[in-house]
């Protein structure tokens, strides 16, 4: 959901979404993309059978899975919530008129359902990459905010069921979502290994006012339920903190607000970064391995490239953002657990996508949770 910012401000950022772009190719969009549209189309393929709609697509990392989506030979449909996304998209200039590159615009409200199903009528997959941004442009992600982002979620996937033509729905979720609970050392029940059979506890979220992590948390559990017994195909993926050229003006407010108890997440281990390109290779990999054999791709998938372990690697962190985080509350030390005792597996997403080192540590890979 937008918010409103000054001519400066937004100059500023379009230049730098162009400036990103160019960095990873998208300037090759219009014959890349075509090329492999026309490969599908001779292969049979119909082109609403690769139309798709992406939400949040003017975002930090909606933009990213547009362009890999573009790479793969799909016709993308481009949800924008406000006025100011749309002239933003038209002054970066990446794009002809309408349709001529592969790229649909599409107003649409993650809160009005007659909008979502408007948006989504006639694509077959939708990415749900939309987040709540802060009005204040700082880290002032309220509990409020968490509640909108989970009716959000909700929305969106009901959206996706009720809109006959979409058949599968990724959603972008959050490594908040799995890491967040009260911690018992010595306790046997207590993982030491984060996969995607864990979940943050919403009471611990709440009482150390994590709200972010409550909000992705919630928009998650919100979405699943919302699919549960119907007819749509649901996977989420959980990144890590999302970085990447031009992050610090581009993703600031999320960064900010993930960043909140990030000194107990680098006591245990557990504070991570994502690249924005590997992040959005993530959701086509997934999404095209959805219909694979035997159900195909299923469930959640943590995502993340790299664990922060040192003060001098979290202060590089904090001197990209180019914004302190001294003041963010951290959880109580009660809840916070021997330095390094628990670790991240990504070997669920690492299966799908690769044969490299699955986890964090190489001494444990998980079954699947799907």
């Amino acid at each position: 959901m937008g918010v409103l910012r000054s001519t400066q401000s937004m100059e500023a950022e379009v230049e730098e979404m162009r400036a990103a772009l160019l960095r990873h190719g998208a300037g090759a969009w219009r014959s890349g993309a075509a090329a492999k549209r026309a490969a599908g189309a001779e292969e049979g393929a119909a082109p609403e059978a690769r139309t798709v709609c992406v939400t949040g697509g003017i975002s930090f990392v909606g933009l990213a899975v547009v362009d890999r989506l573009l790479r793969h030979g799909y016709i993308v449909r481009l949800a924008l919530e406000t006025q100011e996304d749309l002239d933003k998209l038209q002054e970066m200039e990446m794009f002809g008129e309408n349709g001529s590159d592969g790229v649909w615009t599409v107003m649409a409200n993650v809160m009005d359902q007659d909008s979502l199903n408007r948006a989504f009528n006639g694509c077959v997959g939708v990415f749900h990459t939309s987040s709540l941004v802060d009005p204040g442009g700082i880290s002032g992600y309220t509990k409020h905010m968490a509640i909108l982002e989970a009716r959000a979620a909700e929305q969106v996937v009901e959206a996706c069921v009720r809109t006959e033509s979409v058949r599968k729905c990724v959603f972008t979720s959050s490594l908040l979502a799995c890491v967040w609970r009260q911690s018992y050392p010595h306790h046997r029940r207590f993982p030491t290994i984060i996969d995607e059979s864990c979940w943050s506890d919403e009471s611990f979220c709440r009482e150390n006012k994590l709200w972010f992590a409550l909000g992705k948390t919630m928009a998650e559990k919100a979405a699943w339920r919302a699919a549960r017994g119907r007819d749509l195909k649901l996977v989420t993926i959980c990144p890590a903190l999302v970085t990447g050229p031009g992050f610090r003006r581009r993703n600031s407010t999320p960064s900010i607000a993930y960043l909140k108890g990030a000194h107990a997440m680098l006591a245990e281990g557990l504070l991570a970064t994502a690249d924005v390109e590997r992040v959005a290779e993530a959701h086509v990999r997934v999404y095209e391995a959805m219909s694979g054999a035997g159900g195909g791709a299923g469930g959640r998938y943590i995502c993340y490239d790299h664990v922060v372990r040192s003060g001098e690697e979290f202060a590089e962190l904090r001197r990209q953002l180019g914004l302190p985080i001294r003041g963010a509350a951290s959880p109580t030390a009660a809840a916070t657990a021997t330095p390094g005792s628990r670790s991240l597996c990504n070997g669920k997403l690492a299966r799908l996508v690769s044969s490299r080192r699955r986890c964090t540590y190489d001494v444990y890979y998980p079954a699947s949770y799907d």
